[in-house]
């Protein structure tokens, strides 16, 4: 027979291992967290390490992540190539054509998502005086997914600096081909996806993106047109004469440039901190803290496949090679070789870049200033490459998966 102490005991003693038990088993998951960020660390040191030594970049930051936020970050060099500060979590960069799916996809979705767009209609529906041969059958699907036979861009810089002249040779620019004919990524196709916008909503682009996407997200280091007091953050970009040398503080393509530095094709500056903000709500199904930006639905909408067989576009976004397809950009490295079929994302000609997959709850954003001094430098498609592969080798190893690209 127990004595009260004895039982007494023999309750503690069970508490404390049930106790024991459910400690483990929260923070199991944890502990494998905490395993694998440190070995992404690695990863992300290894790689950046070695694209600095090859001259990719002046400098560079890499941040990891899945559902929960952050798993591992790192940076390497410094913003420029002289003597300057070293990249950090707030440092600025030029997103150049991650300004397509953070701003410009991102607002068509909210505009289709409230029944203001139709993805499937005619552009004319939305922006009536846009008109020229076979025009009429251009949809605001066809522009999303870069084939509406509208050419890649024109350098209609070099014939005005005014914004309003540049404004109307992009909008007045002809067809080069048939709507839906071929996929001939381009920025003029993305200029009338922000007049969409505009005509739509009857904000300016940049005004929208700020009150619906970035304002909710409380990502307030995302702007165009950094203010004067921010430039000292500001990774530079190209040496250009035309602008007085090295381009700071301002958006580095030209055409955006003239356009007054905002623009539905480029012109966003970002921080490694906001951006994995965003790609936390798209992994999150669209939610962040108390905000909704858009509903799950619409994110699987415009994430999937628009047509696996001959492109790889979803909707704004950019989506994982296929061995099968017809058409391909050369800038889809940022998938690597590993991530699964619902990963989705985009390149900046600067040297920017998101990944995001769903399927293994996974974010990788590599900011860098390739084009510093010069756009000639092109190592940064290898660069993307081989970070996506040690992230998603990692990640899956340390899950037991199989390294398969088209199983989870």
């Amino acid at each position: 027979m127990l004595t009260p102490r004895l039982l007494a005991v023999g309750v503690w003693a069970a508490t404390l291992t049930a106790c024991a038990s459910s400690f483990r088993a929260s923070t199991g998951p944890d502990v494998a967290r905490n395993q694998l960020a440190r070995e992404l660390r690695d990863s992300v040191a290894r790689v950046l390490k070695a694209a600095r030594k090859d001259r990719a970049f002046p400098g560079a930051y890499a941040v990891v992540g899945d559902s929960r936020g952050v798993l591992a970050q790192g940076s390497i060099g410094r913003l420029d190539w002289t003597k300057s500060p070293k990249p950090n979590a707030h440092t600025l960069w030029d997103l150049a054509s991650l300004t397509k799916v953070i701003g410009t996809t991102t607002a068509l979705a909210q505009l289709v998502e409230r029944g203001l767009v139709d993805v499937e209609a005619p552009v004319q529906r939305y922006v009536p005086d846009w008109t020229g041969p076979q025009q009429d059958s251009v949809t605001v699907r066809h522009l999303l997914t870069h084939r509406s036979g509208l050419p890649s861009f024109r350098p209609y810089d070099t014939l005005t600096h005014n914004a309003d002249s540049l404004a109307e040779l992009l909008f007045r620019t002809p067809l080069s081909v048939a709507p839906g004919e071929r996929m001939v990524y381009s920025d003029i196709g993305a200029f009338m996806m922000g007049r969409i916008v505009e005509q739509v909503s009857g904000m300016r682009l940049d005004q929208f993106v700020a009150a619906n996407v970035f304002a909710p997200l409380a990502m307030y280091e995302t702007m165009f047109r950094p203010a004067a007091f921010t430039h000292d953050r500001v990774a530079p970009t190209e040496l250009d004469t035309l602008r007085g040398g090295l381009v700071r503080g301002v958006v580095h393509d030209e055409r955006a440039y003239y356009l007054g530095g905002v623009a539905a094709h480029a012109g966003l500056f970002s921080t490694a901190f906001d951006l994995g903000r965003y790609a936390t709500m798209m992994l999150r199904g669209g939610t962040l803290d108390s905000a909704r930006v858009l509903q799950p639905e619409t994110i699987a909408r415009f994430t999937a496949y628009a047509d696996s067989a001959t492109y790889n576009r979803g909707l704004g976004w950019q989506k994982p090679d296929r061995a099968e397809m017809l058409y391909k950009t050369p800038s889809s490295s940022w998938a690597g070789q590993f991530m699964t079929a619902t990963a989705f994302g985009h390149t900046g000609f600067t040297g920017t870049s998101i990944a995001i997959d769903p399927t293994l709850d996974l974010y990788i954003i590599l900011l860098s200033n390739r084009v510093n001094p010069t756009r000639a430098n092109n190592k940064i498609g290898g660069v993307r490459n081989r970070l996506a592969d040690a992230v998603v080798t990692a990640l899956r190893r340390q899950r037991g998966l199989t390294m398969n690209a088209s199983a989870p």
